[in-house]
């Protein structure tokens, strides 16, 4: 009897750990792939299905007419070095620290960053493109972060040559390196892939227009919005530029305006060239979402597209980024999860979603806890069509980045109001707009005395969450 006791013991322990890995086993099927698309320089407006008169992004479309578009997504810094660090570790400026032409980023904050958790819990991670951050101990780090790690070579968009006299462009490859990764998975252990596009980044050192210019486009799309006229700028009168103090009228902005956009030839041969960028990589993510499916893939997992910041594109007679105007701050944010019921499904959230969201939520999908450090909610809730009602209802926006054309700025935008302090100029100088009376943002009422207990309130919020990003 003792005999037979022990046997059915130890053979209801070793059915019990194998029910164990059993479960385990489920559950790590059951966590979801996770696929990034990221772009440089794109606002939230510029794909068809935000209602775009031009543009041909079909692929995003899909994304966004099966999943989730957040219609009021914003970077908290709209330039690509700080913005870059911000999605990797859900910290704001203030906090990460990071921005071109300041020390790496610590290993503090690498350590906590979305891919070095995802890996550690059992995802095969992946990254290609535009890592865009400088990192302390990276050789080491980068080992912590990535499973696969395929970086550009530069940092803007360009074609490559290869031996054989072939050139691809860039965002080509990157679908290439994306399916090779893909092949490799299985369906028993999860996948994190963050594809990062140079595109549609312009090449800064080339002021040409046209496919060697400003914004090289892949041959498959060069006969795309020919013979079209593409809109103006809705912000082109010149007196909405004059408008402006000083210190905004000489900066970078404008400088990089006569570059690209101070003609009506130049405007329409770069906007043209600009908007095949944009449907280049569309194609290239379709080929990649193709992978998923051809492999088996598709039906667990989910794919988040958003971009590094916003873009002026001649807007108010400026180019580039970098301020505080929505043009700036605003970027696409589709979110597209499979397994999500049907009524989830094609929608729109109008909650504030920031770029520091994107890998908190990353996170809850795959089911890891995030860190205390993190300054990022999790968007699953609302995919989940739960609603929240303790959720932001402002944000802050800055640029830390020491430049002599750029100025820096503090500020904080709210559902109706946004200011900004522009704190080196002598004296500072600040911006208040209504978004309500002022969608357009073309009236600074800092000094109007109707909105002085607003302004006041405003200060006092900005100070606050500023030493709160700090801490």
């Amino acid at each position: 009897m003792k005999i037979k006791t022990r046997v059915f013991f130890w053979s209801l322990i070793i059915s019990m750990l194998f029910s164990a890995c059993d479960f385990i086993d489920k559950n790590e099927r059951e966590r979801p792939n996770i696929l990034f698309f990221l772009v440089d320089d794109q606002r939230d407006d510029l794909i068809s299905s935000a209602g775009h008169p031009v543009i041909q992004t079909p692929t995003i479309d899909i994304l966004a007419e099966k999943g989730i578009r957040f219609t009021n997504a914003f970077v908290t810094t709209s330039i690509c070095a700080a913005s870059r660090a911000s999605i990797l570790t859900s910290l704001y400026e203030s906090k990460h620290g990071y921005t071109f032409g300041k020390s790496p980023l610590k290993t503090e904050f690498i350590s906590n960053s979305y891919p070095v958790l995802m890996k550690r819990s059992g995802y095969q991670t992946g990254f290609i493109g535009k890592f865009g951050v400088s990192i302390e101990k990276q050789d080491s780090m980068l080992a912590q972060m990535f499973d696969f790690y395929r970086p550009s070579k530069k940092s803007v968009p360009h074609f490559v040559e290869f031996s054989n006299g072939l050139k691809r462009h860039s965002a080509e490859i990157k679908g290439d390196q994306a399916i090779e990764f893909i092949k490799t998975q299985s369906t028993d252990k999860p996948f994190c892939l963050s594809i990062s596009f140079n595109a549609v980044h312009a090449v800064d050192n080339d002021k040409t227009p046209g496919n060697e210019g400003h914004y090289p486009y892949p041959k498959a799309v060069a006969h795309l919005y020919e013979n079209i006229e593409l809109p103006k700028p809705e912000l082109s009168d010149s007196l909405i530029y004059e408008n402006h103090p000083e210190f905004l009228k000489n900066s970078f902005n404008r400088e990089r305006y006569y570059w690209r956009w101070d003609t009506e030839e130049k405007y329409q041969e770069n906007l043209r060239a600009y908007f095949r960028m944009i449907s280049g990589y569309d194609n290239v993510m379709h080929r990649v979402i193709s992978e998923l499916k051809k492999n088996g893939l598709d039906k667990n997992t989910v794919i988040i597209f958003s971009s590094d910041n916003g873009y002026y594109m001649g807007n108010r007679g400026f180019a580039g980024k970098w301020s505080h105007y929505e043009e700036s701050l605003r970027i696409p944010l589709v979110i597209y999860d499979p397994r999500a019921p049907l009524k989830t499904s094609k929608k729109t959230i109008d909650k504030i979603a920031l770029n520091i969201d994107i890998p908190a939520t990353m996170l809850d999908l795959a089911g890891v806890s995030k860190p205390n450090l993190f300054q990022g909610e999790s968007l699953v809730p609302f995919m989940n069509d739960k609603k929240n009602e303790s959720w932001r209802t402002d944000f802050l926006c800055e640029h830390r980045m020491e430049h002599n054309k750029i100025p820096k700025y503090v500020g904080i935008r709210d559902q109706r109001y946004v200011y900004a302090n522009y704190y080196e100029q002598e004296p500072p100088y600040e911006y208040l707009h209504d978004l309500q009376k002022d969608p357009k943002q073309l009236e600074n009422i800092v000094n109007n005395i109707e909105y002085k207990d607003v302004l006041q309130n405003m200060r006092v919020r900005c100070d606050n969450l500023e030493n709160e990003a700090k801490n």
